[in-house]
C-alpha cells in the first residue's frame, strides 16, 4: 500500500510539473478564436436562446466578458471573415459577398492576417473549419500565415446536393445554380483528404473539427499557439451527430447548437487538461446573423431587425464572449461599441507583434476586455454591403441608415432545410436611437436634425476614404483582392 501511495504521489507531481512547464514555456497567451457561421444574437442561452441548453458557453460567459454591442464588419461569409482576419473593412481589401467555388478572386498575399501577425512572435498557427477566402492554392490558409489547416474551403451548402440528399438538378429553383458545384472537399494542408458527398458526412463536421482542435492543443502546448476554430454550423444544411440528435426542444437547429456547445466544452477541457487554461485567451463570436428564410433551420436575431445579408442590426450585431483568466474580469458585460475588425490589432497589442504599414480599420480594444469602464476606443462604425455600398453608420447610440434596397428574408420562412422566398425591400434615410429602439422601428430623424448632420459628416469621410457605389464615389484608399493566375 505504501509503495502504491508513493507511486501515486509521483504521478500527481509529474502531472502538475508538466502543466507548470507548459505554462512557463508559454509566456505569451495562447489564443483560441471560435467563429460561428450564421449564428444570430439570440442563439445561445447567454443571449436569450431557448429550447436547448448551452452550459459550456454559459460557463465561458460566467468566467469572462459578454459584449452586447459587438458587430461583424459585414453580414455575409467571405466579407466577414476577411474583415476578422485582416482588421479591415472587407471592401477596403476588395473582398465582398460569399465567394463561389472556383472564384478567381481571393485574399491578397499583400494583406496581413492574424496568423501572419502572430507568427512574428513565435506562434504556431492553425485553422480548423471553414475558410472561404478563396479555394485556389494561392488563397488557402497555408499561404496566408497558417501552419496547419483542416476544413472546408467555403460554405457547406456550396455543393450539388439537395436537403433531402438528392442531386441538385438545373430545374431546382430553390437552389439556383448549385448543380454546377463540385463535391465539398475536406482539406488538410493544401490538399483534399476526402469529399463531403452526403448529409451523413455533414453530420460529422462538428465532431471532426472538435477532435482536430483537441489534438492541435495537445500537440502544440509547449509553444504559444493561435487556434482559429471556424465552425461550419449553424449554416444550412444543418448537420449533427447521433450523440446530440433529438436532444433539444428546438428540433434539428437546437440539436446543432447543443453540439456546438459540447465542442466549446471539449476545447476548454483540453486547455485545462494540458495546463493551459490559465494562460489562454478565448474569443467566441459569429460571422453574421441568422439566415432567416430557412425558418426552423435558422436561428434568431433576438429583438433585432432582419438577419443575414442585411445591414440592419439583426444582420451584424453578434454574440461575443471573451475569456482570459487574470485579465478579463469574470462575469462582466461590456456595452461599448466593438467590431470583429478590432480583434487583429488587439491581439497585436497583447503579444507585442508589429503591424505592416497597410492601413487597417480595426482598433485596439484591450482596454475594454480589461474592464476599463472609462474606455471607448471605437467612436463609430460603418455598415457596408454588396461590393461597396455604404448603407449605414453608427456613432454612440445613434444609427443613421442611408437610402438603399435590401433583401428581406422575413417574408415567408421555409421549413426543414428548404428556404422560403426572399423579397426586395428598400428604405429611405432614417435615424434610430438604439438605446430606446434596438429593433430599428421608429425613425427619429425629424426630431434630431443635428444628429443627422453630424452622422452625415462621417458618411462623407467614409465615401472619400472607402468610396460608395450607391453614390458613384470610388474612394481613395481601397486595395485590390488577390487574383489567381491559374
Amino acid at each position: 500500500m505504501k509503495n502504491y501511495l508513493v507511486w501515486l504521489a509521483a504521478v500527481v507531481l509529474s502531472f502538475f510539473a508538466g502543466a507548470a512547464i507548459a505554462q512557463s514555456k508559454n509566456n505569451q497567451p495562447n489564443i483560441v478564436l471560435i467563429f460561428m457561421d450564421d449564428m444570430g444574437y439570440g442563439d445561445v442561452e447567454a443571449y436569450g436562446g431557448t429550447g436547448y441548453t448551452t452550459p459550456n458557453i454559459n460557463k465561458l460567459a460566467a468566467e469572462g466578458m459578454r459584449f452586447t454591442n459587438f458587430y461583424a464588419a459585414q453580414p455575409i461569409c467571405s466579407a466577414s471573415r476577411a474583415a476578422l482576419l485582416t482588421g479591415c473593412y472587407p471592401n477596403r481589401i476588395g473582398i465582398s459577398g460569399a465567394l463561389s467555388p472556383g472564384s478567381k478572386t481571393g485574399i491578397s498575399d499583400k494583406e496581413e492576417t492574424i496568423a501572419t501577425v502572430l507568427k512574428k512572435k513565435g506562434y504556431f498557427t492553425g485553422i480548423i473549419g471553414k475558410w472561404h477566402l478563396g479555394d485556389y492554392k494561392e488563397f488557402l490558409p497555408l499561404q496566408h500565415g497558417f501552419d496547419y489547416y483542416f476544413g472546408l474551403p467555403y460554405s457547406n451548402d456550396m455543393w450539388p446536393v439537395n436537403y433531402d440528399g438528392s442531386p441538385v438538378k438545373p430545374t431546382d429553383e430553390a437552389w439556383g445554380r448549385k448543380h454546377t458545384n463540385p463535391p465539398l472537399p475536406l482539406i488538410e494542408g493544401n490538399d483534399p483528404v476526402r469529399y463531403i458527398t452526403t448529409l451523413k458526412d455533414q453530420d460529422m463536421l462538428t465532431t471532426w473539427y472538435t477532435e482536430k482542435a483537441v489534438t492541435f492543443i495537445q500537440q502544440h502546448k509547449q509553444q504559444p499557439f493561435f487556434l482559429y476554430l471556424a465552425h461550419s454550423m449553424v449554416h444550412v444544411p444543418l448537420g449533427v451527430s447521433d450523440k446530440f440528435r433529438g436532444k433539444s426542444q428546438r428540433g434539428l437547429f437546437g440539436d446543432v447548437v447543443m453540439e456546438i456547445d459540447w465542442s466549446v466544452g471539449e476545447v476548454m477541457k483540453a486547455l485545462k487538461d494540458n495546463g493551459l487554461d490559465k494562460n489562454t485567451l478565448i474569443i467566441f463570436t459569429s460571422d453574421n446573423g441568422p439566415w432567416l428564410n430557412f425558418g426552423n433551420h435558422a436561428g434568431s436575431a433576438g429583438a433585432f431587425r432582419e438577419g443575414k445579408a442585411t445591414t440592419w442590426e439583426g444582420g451584424q450585431r453578434e454574440p461575443a464572449i471573451v475569456k482570459w483568466p487574470g485579465v478579463v474580469p469574470a462575469g462582466t458585460v461590456c456595452n461599448k461599441l466593438a467590431c470583429n475588425i478590432d480583434i487583429l490589432p488587439t491581439l497585436a497589442a497583447i503579444t507585442g507583434a508589429p503591424l505592416l504599414a497597410n492601413k487597417i480599420d480595426g482598433l485596439n480594444i484591450l482596454s475594454l476586455i480589461k474592464g476599463d469602464a472609462d474606455a471607448s476606443p471605437r467612436d463609430h462604425l460603418f455598415f457596408y454591403f454588396g461590393k461597396n455600398n455604404l448603407e449605414a453608420v453608427r456613432q454612440g447610440l445613434w444609427k443613421l441608415v442611408l437610402p438603399h434596397a435590401y433583401r428581406s428574408y422575413n417574408a415567408a420562412p421555409g421549413k426543414d432545410g428548404w428556404p422560403g422566398p426572399t423579397i426586395t425591400d428598400s428604405t429611405g434615410l432614417a435615424l434610430y436611437d438604439l438605446s430606446r429602439d434596438p429593433g430599428e422601428r421608429y425613425d427619429v430623424k425629424d426630431q434630431n436634425p443635428e444628429i443627422v448632420s453630424q452622422l452625415q459628416q462621417l458618411v462623407e469621410e467614409a465615401r472619400d476614404d472607402l468610396g460608395d457605389d450607391l453614390t458613384g464615389r470610388p474612394g481613395k484608399n481601397r486595395r485590390q483582392a488577390g487574383k489567381t493566375g491559374n
